[in-house]
């Protein structure tokens, strides 16, 4: 019995590294997915240990002159390699740190996102009838709500954090996968092999996840992947207008506290830290994603 068990685990472990070195096969042959793979890579880096290898604590901290004055909109030295902010903070210091809560934001809101986007398509367009009706009148509510008035006014009556922000951020842009999965769901729903499935007595739940889920998986992939930008840009847009977690640097509390201070004609080096970071980062994914699109939906190809 152990040693069936340890044959199918085996190789069930050979088939996953054989599919992840398809993929990374595939991505190297990019170039463009390629590259943005690196930046993905070097961005989970910081957003694990930015704050380990962070020279100093980004909000407390003040870097100091010889003479122990506060180094003040300071352009880049040795003692502050990115330079320093209108308050004396240390620009590396909040750079590498504000990575940290811009990847929580980033990951889980875009897993949230692709996850509540897939169950809802997959489930509504299985079914169809009245369940479809009435999740699809829900999607049609949640595209009628704008997403930045509505955060911007759930969060002037909530303490904002790091997880209300991805779980509102979640609660909004699961609309999008959720049209795209249930149009894929009603064409093959109608398949050949769907419909053996039912006919020899499997039940819905089984018919779902175990026949017609697979099909439409790469889809949920490509946009929780495109949720994982989503999700960044949003967390950013919400810091740069004073709602984002107070209690932590992040990217875009950075140019919030940079636009506030009036800097931001002057002070470059503060400026394009958190800026390309953010770019870097949701330009990767759409990169990234857009790749694996090419895959999904030759079409694209061919009207190019």
């Amino acid at each position: 019995m152990s040693v069936e068990f340890s044959r199918s685990t085996g190789d069930w472990l050979q088939t996953k590294a054989s599919q992840v070195r398809t993929q990374l096969q595939f991505i190297a042959e990019d170039r463009p997915a390629f590259v943005s793979l690196v930046v993905l890579a070097s961005f989970l880096f910081l957003g694990v240990f930015g704050p380990v290898i962070a020279p100093h604590e980004p909000i407390r901290y003040s870097v100091l002159s010889a003479n122990g004055v506060i180094m003040r909109l300071h352009p880049p030295t040795l003692a502050a390699p990115l330079g320093t902010t209108a308050y004396g903070k240390d620009v590396l210091s909040q750079f590498l740190a504000g990575a940290r809560p811009t990847l929580i934001v980033g990951l889980f809101g875009g897993i949230a996102t692709g996850g509540i986007g897939f169950l809802v398509g997959l489930v509504s367009g299985y079914y169809g009838g009245w369940v479809d009706e009435v999740l699809m009148r829900l999607t049609d509510l949640t595209f009628s709500l704008p997403f930045m008035p509505m955060a911007l006014l759930l969060l002037t009556f909530i303490r904002p954090n790091i997880w209300i922000i991805t779980l509102i951020i979640a609660a909004f842009l699961w609309k999008m996968p959720a049209r795209v999965v249930r149009s894929e769901v009603l064409s093959i729903r109608e398949r050949t092999f769907v419909k053996s499935a039912r006919a020899s007595g499997a039940s819905d739940f089984r018919t779902m996840f175990g026949h017609v889920a697979p099909n439409v998986l790469p889809i949920g992939f490509l946009y929780t992947a495109y949720g994982v930008a989503w999700s960044i840009a949003a967390q950013a847009s919400l810091a740069f207008l004073g709602f984002g977690d107070p209690t932590t640097t992040s990217w875009g509390r950075m140019l919030r506290q940079l636009f506030a201070s009036g800097s931001i004609r002057v002070a470059w080096w503060w400026v394009l830290p958190p800026a390309l970071g953010i770019a870097a980062v949701t330009t990767s994914v759409f990169l990234i994603g857009r790749a694996y699109e090419e895959i999904i939906n030759p079409e694209i190809n061919d009207h190019q």
